[in-house]
């Protein structure tokens, strides 16, 4: 169907195509001297069926060709449209209804002064000798072709400097460019009408194509390339083809700083004849032109796809940078909460309140049980006001709390010590070096010190990535971060919150206010936040790595005044692991023991009162259980003064059991669990063990007999001197893994070992259980001298070896008599402790035998 609109002049039918470009305007004014004038039919002509110009539309559409007669010649006007309009040719739902509406806007009342053919009419002088026939606009170039007739004694290039004359002393600018006019160029070559989706762009690929069939072309020089295409605009460059190219037909590219010069040498010189005269060769040479366009971004993904070992680190940088622009803050503000404590709801002033009120309601009677409870630390008052004053000075050092297990020093630190301070960080290193696996201890490790958000899953990810990576590069990307790197991002994130939290209170009227952020820290060490390190050194044989990023985190932070740092260690050797994060120091230490009786005797007691029902409390209405303290003296002495033994014991006695009772009940426990860890267990069970089952039981009988063992004694002993077992080859390794397993306890005395004891005074009374065991003890007695027989088996070995070396020397002289009668003394000797061995191995298995 045929459709037409005005707009200054009728406009034919457009080609049917979606995204077309392309309109053909025909004039009906009446034929005039003008340049408009037209022989095209008027509207009345149409309408009654006379010859019409759909036979030419239909050819061009079909051709994408002019049909230029002998005095007819083309003009090209660009900055017509703006070029953006070509964006929206690309979308499917465009159709030519639409494109002809767009075009009849251009007409309206409102934007008359942006019609595009107005601006045409107004660029063609109203006296040039020529008849403008069509006009063709082409939106995507943004400009027209208009076709004109000029009488034959007239040179179309005399009409072309006319125009471009006129237009440069007349400019006519768009609405949409005000600096740049419409530009006109005679067509020289034969431009193409296409209506593909292809846009302008700023380079041109000129391609030489023969004038005939098989003919050969010329490749054109850069030199006759310019003086082809200067004329359009200043070029920035001309690119022949690469020397090594094959790519056919041969081309050039020419670059022009402007886009709309490069659409206008296109539409002017595409299908331009070089002539032999220009270059051409004998058969002259075709230009076919065609835009060259830029990197797209499917091309730019092909180009990062093809380059891993470049964009992977890249993007790897990338990512890290990101999370720390992002994340950091976040995380920082988070620990500054888990600091301050602000989540914790026992920490809150309401639960304070109501804390405090609650005591205050209860009877003289367990008020006064309650104050029991304190004077358990009333032996230890120097110990705590020893931490008070050295956390209220200005020092870069560490303070390190020391003693058995069970004594008591993290409620010693916490409750007593750093009463009344808000920001205490507790960090308990057990549950992170306990956790399985990188990904659990560094979970951990974020859970102790406040850190999220935490992306646990996305290393395991980067991992895989990096592992794939690698395989088909042969580069690690670098994804995914070791242990080290992650422990050392998580523990310096909370290192500057924790100089956050010191700073928090620092304000603008401070008399110190004009100090920098140290030095104000160094000056009020009060403000410091107190950091906790507990259990320090615990199973430290297993993740040594994690202990040393934590001891060197603690350094930074006494070293930099962002905090006060405490470690409370069961560990006698924990100056090894704190001295290589700072050296050449005498760490402020204090060391915590057992109970004195008597303050054991009180806690018990009040242990015991404090919140003990009577019978008129109890709502079942079942009695309650009747305590007896008779004999309360004889299981302190027995249990000792540890406070976690004291705990089970005053637990038991509130139960019903008298202390006797207790005191069994606990003993046996604790005889139970040496017999399951260190002389039943096997190496495959667990971690492998430093020590063997015959030098526990040497330690354990010992013991039995006295409270104490000379060190070097047990040192020189056969079983630890001469152990045949690999576990326990090395002696001094064996007594400390023994002592950091809490089974004995090493006492120093200027700086060297010199008593072993047992782990805690319950064990005391445990070995001594053991000992009773007559099956028990007959079995590890078996083990033991088992060992020792085969020890002094090995000795008479070796000294019948070296008999029988000096047996076999040619003659025997008085020099070697001394070393034989020396050897045979040994081997008699030997064989001597053999024999009592046996015997008493002999006794040790009728045991057994008897005895289940």
């Amino acid at each position: 169907m045929l459709t037409t609109r005005r707009i200054g002049m009728m406009a034919t039918r457009p080609l049917a195509r979606p995204g077309q470009t392309l309109w053909r305007y025909t004039a009906l004014v009446p034929q005039t001297r003008r340049a408009w004038e037209s022989t095209i039919p008027t509207t009345s002509a149409i309408s009654h069926g006379e010859s019409t110009p759909v036979e030419t539309i239909t050819e061009e559409k079909a051709t994408g060709h002019f049909e230029v007669k002998s005095n007819e010649s083309v003009l090209f006007f660009s900055n017509i449209f703006p070029l953006k309009v070509s964006n929206f040719l690309v979308r499917p739902s465009e159709t030519d209804k639409e494109l002809s509406d767009l075009m009849g806007r251009f007409n309206s009342s409102r934007l008359g002064i942006m019609d595009p053919i107005r601006m045409v009419r107004e660029a063609i002088p109203a006296d040039m000798p020529i008849k403008v026939t069509e006009i063709l606009p082409r939106l995507k170039d943004g400009g027209a072709f208009v076709k004109f007739r000029y009488p034959a004694d007239i040179d179309p290039l005399e009409i072309e400097t006319n125009l471009i004359n006129r237009l440069k002393e007349n400019p006519v600018k768009p609405w949409f460019h005000l600096f740049r006019g419409i530009q006109a160029r005679l067509v020289r070559g034969t431009p193409w009408l296409e209506d593909l989706y292809r846009f302008p762009a700023s380079i041109i690929k000129v391609e030489f194509v023969a004038t005939e069939a098989g003919g050969p072309p010329e490749q054109l020089s850069e030199e006759v390339l310019y003086s082809l295409f200067r004329r359009y605009g200043k070029i920035a460059d001309i690119l022949p083809q690469p020397a090594d190219s094959k790519d056919m037909p041969k081309y050039a590219q020419i670059a022009f700083p402007l886009t709309r010069d490069a659409i206008m040498a296109r539409n002017c010189m595409h299908g331009y004849i070089v002539s032999e005269e220009k270059g051409g060769g004998k058969a002259g040479t075709v230009l076919r032109l065609s835009y060259v366009q830029r990197l797209k971004g499917h091309n730019i993904w092909n180009w990062l796809t093809s380059h891993p070992r470049i964009v992977i680190p890249i993007l790897a940088a990338l990512l890290a940078g990101f999370s720390v622009l992002i994340f950091d803050p976040i995380r920082q503000f988070f620990v500054k909460l888990h600091v301050h404590h602000s989540l914790n709801f026992s920490e809150s002033r309401i639960y304070k309140w109501f804390q405090s009120h609650r005591q205050s309601f209860t009877f003289g009677a367990r008020r006064e049980s309650a104050d029991n409870l304190n004077n358990a630390w009333n032996h230890r008052k120097e110990v705590i006001t020893q931490l008070e004053e050295w956390v209220g000075e200005t020092s870069d050092n560490f303070i390190v709390v020391t003693g058995p297990k069970g004594t008591g020093k993290v409620e010693l630190v916490m409750e007593k010590a750093l009463d009344g301070r808000r920001d205490v960080l507790l960090f308990d290193c057990k549950p992170i070096v306990e956790a399985r696996g990188e990904t659990a201890t560094i979970k951990r490790l974020a859970t102790t010190v406040g850190y999220r958000p935490l992306f646990s899953w996305a290393n395991s990810i980067s991992s895989l990535v990096d592992l794939a990576v690698q395989s088909t590069t042969g580069v690690k990307a670098g994804f995914s971060e070791t242990l080290e790197s992650q422990l050392n991002k998580i523990l310096y994130t909370t290192a500057s919150a924790l100089k956050d939290v010191g700073l928090c209170e620092r304000s603008k009227k401070d008399k110190d206010a004009s100090l920098s952020d140290d030095a104000y820290l160094e000056a009020h060490p009060e403000c410091r936040p107190v950091v906790v390190i507990d259990n320090f050194l615990h199973k430290s044989e297993e993740q040594t790595i994690v202990y040393e990023k934590i001891a060197e985190w603690a350094a930074s932070l006494v070293q930099n005044n962002a905090a006060q740092v405490i470690f409370i260690t069961s560990e006698s050797t924990y100056s090894k692991a704190l001295s290589k994060a700072l050296p050449d120091r005498v760490f402020r230490s204090v060391s915590l023991g057992d109970l004195d009786p008597e303050v054991a005797m009180a806690f018990v007691k009040g242990r015991i009162d404090n919140d003990t029902p009577s019978n008129s409390d109890k709502d079942d209405g079942k009695p309650a259980p009747q305590i007896t303290l008779r004999g309360l003296d004889t299981a302190i002495e027995t249990v000792g003064g540890r406070l976690m033994d004291l705990e089970s014991l005053a637990r038991r006695i509130k139960a019903g059991q008298s202390p006797r009772q207790a005191t069994d009940e606990i003993v046996g426990e604790c005889a139970t669990d040496i017999v399951k860890m260190f002389l039943m267990g096997k190496n495959g069970d667990g971690p492998e063990k430093k020590w063997s089952t015959e030098q526990v039981w040497h330690l354990i009988k010992g013991l039995a007999k006295e409270p104490s063992l000379r060190y070097n004694q047990v040192l020189l002993s056969s079983t630890f001197a001469s152990s045949i077992s690999s576990a326990g080859a090395n002696a001094e390794a064996a007594i400390e893994y023994l002592a950091a397993s809490d089974l004995i306890s090493v006492k120093f005395s200027r700086g060297h070992p010199t008593v072993i004891t047992a782990g805690k005074p319950v064990q005391q009374a445990a070995f001594g259980l053991l000992m009773r065991d007559r099956v028990l003890s007959a079995k590890m007695d078996l083990l033991l001298l088992n060992e020792l027989a085969k020890i002094e088996a090995k000795t008479i070995d070796k000294a019948e070896t070296e008999l029988s070396l000096l047996g076999s020397l040619p003659r025997q002289t008085s020099e070697t008599a001394g070393r034989i009668q020396y050897l045979l003394t040994k081997l008699d000797a030997s064989q001597k402790k053999i024999i009592l061995f046996e015997k008493d191995i002999a006794e040790r298995k009728k045991i057994l035998a008897e005895e289940s």
